[in-house]
């Protein structure tokens, strides 16, 4: 029987070179964005539409952990929502034609978002999400992946059981991840929550609403939504 899981995904994103897999972890950099952000219009941009982009697999495979239903609505609603919210948001901006996660990072504020950060950041997270779940994915990783874990858990069970723990103590609407965090303790654009611990390591951080690790630099490896409906059922599953 097929089961369903949460296994490390790498998604291309801006700054993030090399894979854990096949390269030594001495290639973890994050180049940091001197960009700023206002609300207000700038001159016309060509309007470029960002896309609702389906999960990699069907909406079914994905059962009995996270049933079609469940898929259908969180995906085929929410995440709908968020994508048709910020192309209406960004529409005559100077955000209109940036890269999503420029859009993130521009907008985060120092924690006191522009309107749009919410949508982008929360596309970001669900295309995320879905990328970080396969049917029949999850157990032990290996390769340059465990080696990290290994170093800075000390275990492969004690990384599942803070991962678990962060996740299911995020109260109300967040997100668990396991995240690099590179050499970055001044972002500029947001404030680092773990300024004094040592650098490029792995780390789990929760974060809350849209919050992702790309604001403070870090780069994600692994997350879970803690949305009320799934963390009761998904969190038992994930390993």
């Amino acid at each position: 029987m097929h089961t369903s899981s949460l296994t490390c995904a790498l998604i291309p994103f801006q700054g993030f070179l090399g894979s854990l897999e096949s390269s030594s972890h001495s290639c973890l950099q994050w180049r940091n964005p001197k960009r700023t952000c206002s609300q207000k219009a700038s001159k016309p941009y060509i309007t470029a539409q960002l896309e609702l982009k389906p999960p990699p697999y069907p909406l079914n495979s994905l059962e009995p952990h996270m049933s079609r239903e469940t898929l259908e609505y969180h995906w085929g609603k929410h995440h709908r929502g968020y994508v048709e919210t910020l192309n209406k948001q960004i529409i005559g901006t100077e955000l209109d034609g940036m890269a999503l996660e420029d859009i993130i990072i521009l907008t985060y504020n120092r924690g006191d978002p522009f309107p749009a950060f919410n949508s982008a950041a929360q596309i970001w997270n669900h295309d995320f999400f879905w990328e970080s779940m396969k049917p029949g994915g999850g157990g032990k990783p290996t390769g340059n992946l465990l080696q990290l874990i290994e170093r800075d858990f000390g275990s492969y069970k004690e990384f599942v059981k803070e991962f678990k723990l962060a996740a299911s103590t995020q109260f109300g609407s967040g997100w668990a991840w396991l995240a690099y965090k590179a050499n970055r303790l001044d972002v500029g654009n947001s404030i680092n929550p773990r300024p004094s611990e040592e650098d490029k390591k792995l780390v789990i951080v929760k974060t809350p609403n849209a919050v992702n690790p790309l604001v403070w630099d870090y780069s994600p490896l692994l997350t879970i939504d803690v949305w009320e409906v799934l963390i009761h059922s998904m969190t038992h599953q994930i390993f």
